[in-house]
């Protein structure tokens, strides 16, 4: 049975509540290849210490590593939230197909405050590789991870 946007964002959304509950930012991913789970990742910031961990950072740092490739083109990155520029950039180098993410940007802005505000969009404009977006699906969801959040 072929996988849905919705059911894959909403595992990505299950991993931005297991990373609130370990006691990071609530942040979550998975990459998906032929309708198949490749990886899941989640914020590990604060576990980590390390202000770099994102979910698809993480994520993608730690897929292309163990399986030695550079090109994500035929991957779809599930984001619980519109990427950062850094995790765009990410994204860029990796060669990414596709990202697709609930919570925008401006959404993220609205509820985090100060912020680098460039979205995933102008980034891949400006860059060599530009991989397909798809944004605000289960919008709702993926703006109730965030209810009662305090960003530090």
């Amino acid at each position: 049975m072929k996988q849905t946007d919705e059911q894959f964002m909403r595992k990505a959304i299950e991993m931005a509540k297991q990373a609130r509950a370990e006691g990071n930012e609530p942040f979550g991913a998975i990459l998906v290849k032929d309708d198949e789970i490749a990886m899941i990742g989640e914020n590990q910031i604060n576990s980590l210490c390390d202000p770099t961990h994102h979910a698809e950072i993480g994520l993608i740092r730690k897929f292309c590593s163990e399986h030695n490739l550079f090109d994500l083109s035929e991957y779809t990155l599930y984001t619980s939230c519109e990427p950062c520029v850094m995790c765009s950039g990410g994204m860029v180098w990796a060669n990414l197909g596709k990202v697709v993410y609930s919570v925008s940007h401006d959404q993220l802005a609205e509820i985090a405050g100060d912020n680098i505000m460039i979205s995933c969009k102008e980034v891949f404009a400006k860059s060599p590789n530009q991989p397909e977006v798809v944004g605000n699906v289960l919008n709702e969801e993926g703006l109730n991870v965030f209810e009662g959040y305090s960003f530090s």
